[in-house]
């Protein structure tokens, strides 16, 4: 059995889509980070960076139980534990790894900044604003054209790369995008949002998830400490 510690963000999602994907048990621990989950002792005891995602898998390698955090890492591990959704070829496995990289050095942290220039900054600041939703629209290229030469975003099969992908691109309005501009990545998109398993992973804990509405939620999503817990 895996216990999940998440929340429903992207990175939550990626983890979300991949364990129904493998159909692997699991249980869900909701981690809420507007109200201060992530900064409480027995959490950073998994994930030492206060950040969900974060498993717990009773049968790890050896047969004894693994904690890991960073999503990326999960989903590596997870392929791995399972055999699916990473090439065993190396030329098509390296292939997945560099877009599993490009999403979590460069999509994931650059849209985050996006999304927070653009919706949660108590001040908004032009020159950041359209740095971010520029990027944004750099990257969204990067991805179109790539998914209009292949089916999918590496070695021409649904992959950890896909799955880490597709939650970041949900919250396209946000980052400033028209997805007319985009229209290989929106066929891409839609055609990974019709998998029965994408669907059950982004349902998880999204009634949960609620808009921050005071400034002291703010601050706490964007690492302000609480007080832990007693």
């Amino acid at each position: 059995m895996i216990d999940l510690y998440t929340w429903p963000t992207p990175n939550g999602h990626k983890i979300h889509i991949m364990l129904e994907e493998c159909g692997l048990p699991y249980r869900v621990h909701p981690i809420n980070i507007g109200t201060g989950d992530q900064f409480q002792p027995e959490f950073l005891r998994i994930s030492p960076n206060n950040k969900i995602p974060a498993i717990v898998d009773s049968e790890g390698p050896d047969g004894q139980p693994i904690s890991l955090f960073e999503s990326g890492a999960i989903l590596l591990y997870l392929a791995s534990k399972t055999g699916r959704f990473l090439p065993q070829g190396a030329r098509e496995r390296y292939d997945v790894l560099q877009w599993l990289m490009f999403q979590m050095g460069g999509l994931g942290p650059m849209l985050g900044q996006a999304h927070h220039f653009r919706i949660y900054a108590p001040e908004k600041i032009d020159y950041a604003v359209n740095r971010y939703t520029q990027e944004a629209k750099r990257l969204y290229g990067v991805l179109n054209q790539q998914v209009g030469q292949h089916r999918f975003i590496a070695a021409d099969e649904y992959s950890i790369a896909d799955i880490a992908v597709f939650p970041w691109l949900r919250s396209w309005q946000n980052q400033g995008i028209d997805w007319a501009d985009y229209p290989h990545l929106k066929d891409w998109f839609d055609r990974v949002a019709e998998r029965p398993a994408v669907q059950r992973g982004v349902e998880v804990l999204a009634s949960a998830r609620k808009p921050l509405t005071d400034d002291r939620a703010r601050a706490v999503l964007f690492g302000a400490p609480t007080t832990p817990k007693t």
